[in-house]
């Protein structure tokens, strides 16, 4: 499985505007060669640079395994999203403090529908997805205010 954007390639730099610095727009997301077994797929993008720990910056699952494009700033409609590190049950872009940090796009393909609601936390997507991944990919970008 592979997960790619048109916006900014693996190591390369987020442009402003997927940050809270500017439009603090979802980036566009492709996916390719997901399982044809896979029943829902997720979606976890976290800055494992943050001063206190990894801080989740948007939480994705229940999404039909058939979506292979996440539009520019749109929510697939067969998806759910779960609570961010901001407390926000949405998509929030980079905003390091200080310093340049890594911003991870991790894609899971699951063999099951998660139990869970909106809303959901980051431990409890964690929880629901174990002894579920079928395949996952992750593309990597940086970001420095």
């Amino acid at each position: 499985m592979k997960i790619t954007s048109q916006a900014f390639g693996n190591g390369e730099k987020i442009p402003d505007k997927y940050t809270m610095y500017g439009e603090n727009r979802i980036p566009p997301l492709h996916l390719e060669d997901v399982p044809s077994r896979a029943r829902s797929l997720a979606v976890i993008v976290d800055d494992p640079d943050a001063p206190k720990g990894t801080f989740n910056h948007w939480l994705l699952f229940n999404m039909d395994p058939k979506i292979r494009d996440i539009k520019e700033d749109s929510v697939p409609v067969m998806a759910t999203q779960g609570r961010n590190d901001f407390g926000e049950v949405e998509y929030d872009g980079p905003r390091p403090p200080s310093g340049e940090h890594r911003y991870y796009f991790k894609a899971f393909a699951l063999d099951t529908v998660l139990p869970l609601t909106r809303g959901a936390q980051r431990s409890d997507l964690e929880r629901e997805m174990k002894e579920h991944v079928v395949d996952k990919a992750e593309l990597m970008g940086k970001y420095a205010h």
